[in-house]
């Protein structure tokens, strides 16, 4: 009898998301004889069509993915179901090491910020909660991580705004020093859950795959980030092990992977406020119609 897979995609890649990528690096879907696929989404495709589709079942996304096509009226959207990240996941990296780093820095500064949707109004909103003129900010757009990132290693930018490990490789290079975590500098936050369609979340393989991700992301968060980064390693062949490490301990230290995994209405709300502040969104997207308890039924 062939095992049952559980198809897994992101929305990018990034050590941000070791809860999810360690059930699969850290055994805990074999485990259960479970196989799996993981990928990341194509550049131009949407995840909902995908998950509408039945090519992928669990989706790395963030609450805010349904926000823009609810206005617009959509319908059978697919639903958020457990966090990943309860903060934002992104550092500020400057030229020098600064232990004294006040985010007024910014103003007058020139700031490479990832132009993503939810990125970018992250990264605003953390600026207006410290107190930054935003408007006083030389925001650029180079581009993809890729292009950021070799623009930054150009000379381009006092500070560049990326996810992990890409600003502790950065770090570990010489090439910069991270100065501020996003979201160290906010309140807590949806940042990015796990999306499915409400047909696939009443499957009998919703729940013993919401079971094994309540192991791995207990994993994650407690475990040594030598040993997350050790078991991950080949989902980052590229990456220095040592800015893996690194990269871990910072999301651990702030906190990323801590506490339940059930997506309340105080980190929903603030992810609607985040978006609401930043124009995004005119109307306040229900709690109910966007979120609903994992599929075990345990918050």
């Amino acid at each position: 009898m062939p095992q049952p897979t559980i198809r897994i995609m992101v929305a990018r890649h990034s050590a941000f998301y070791s809860p999810l990528i360690s059930t699969i690096a850290a055994g805990f879907l074999r485990k259960e004889g479970i196989q799996s696929r993981y990928d990341v989404l194509p550049a131009g495709v949407r995840s909902h069509t995908l998950l509408r589709s039945g090519f992928v079942d669990i989706m790395q996304s963030a609450p805010g993915s349904n926000f823009g096509p609810m206005e617009r009226g959509e319908q059978g959207l697919p639903v958020h179901f457990a966090l990943i990240n309860r903060r934002d996941g992104f550092f500020l990296t400057g030229r020098e090491p600064d232990s004294d780093f006040n985010w007024k820095k910014l103003e007058g500064a020139t700031l490479l910020a990832d132009h993503g949707g939810q990125p970018l109004l992250m990264l605003r909103y953390a600026a207006h909660t410290q107190g930054v003129d935003w408007d006083k900010v030389n925001v650029v757009d180079t581009g993809d991580a890729a292009k950021m990132d070799a623009a930054f290693r150009a000379g381009q930018g006092d500070y560049i705004h990326q996810q992990g490990p890409a600003p502790q490789v950065l770090e570990r290079e010489g090439i910069g020093h991270v100065v501020a975590a996003v979201g160290a500098a906010m309140p807590e936050v949806a940042f990015s859950t796990m999306m499915a369609t409400r047909e696939f979340l009443k499957q009998p393989i919703a729940k013993t795959f919401i079971q094994v991700y309540r192991q791995a992301r207990r994993w994650v968060q407690e475990s040594a980030p030598e040993d997350v980064a050790e078991k991950e390693a080949s989902y980052f062949e590229e990456i220095d092990r040592a800015a893996l490490v690194d990269a871990i301990a910072r999301y651990q230290e702030i906190g990323c992977w801590a506490g339940q995994l059930w997506i309340n209405r105080d980190v929903y709300d603030q992810a609607v406020e985040v978006f609401h502040h930043g124009g995004a969104i005119k109307i306040k997207p229900a709690y109910e119609h966007v979120v609903v308890n994992p599929p075990d039924g345990e918050v």
